[in-house]
């Protein structure tokens, strides 16, 4: 090979694994959307909403309209499989770590339009109706 060929070659390789580094950017889906507590409040009544704390929780207290899926239980996986990939979604938990990742499980498992609300303290004090 002569000078201007592997030039040409090393051009294409940082080229290429530029493209790659940049595929790989991001660290949540993009069907996952992370809001504060007053942008998810204005979006209760138009979404999905799931609260996945533990069922001990939920029944302590909830967003209205809310269903429980418990992010940690074992059947989580099962019980998101059975929902509307296609819905939009809004999820919360106590403080928003769960949610988050209810979230990215949710998108990975194909979900479009998922909303993390975070934690239901903000929630409320955003005026979110509670059952």
């Amino acid at each position: 090979m002569n000078r201007l060929t592997n030039r040409v070659l090393v051009l294409v390789l940082v080229a290429l694994a530029a493209i790659a580094i940049a595929g790989c950017g991001g660290s949540s889906p993009a069907a996952v959307q992370t809001v504060d507590a007053n942008k998810a409040v204005g979006m209760v009544d138009s979404r999905v909403i799931i609260d996945v704390r533990t069922p001990a929780e939920y029944a302590a207290g909830h967003i209205a309209g809310a269903q429980n899926i418990d992010v940690e239980a074992a059947d989580f996986a099962s019980k998101i499989a059975s929902l509307d990939k296609e819905a939009p979604y809004l999820l919360y938990c106590r403080s928003g770590r769960r949610s988050a990742i209810a979230a990215e499980e949710m998108a990975k498992a194909g979900f479009t339009d998922v909303v993390d609300g975070g934690g239901m303290a903000d929630l409320v004090a955003a005026g979110a109706p509670t059952e």
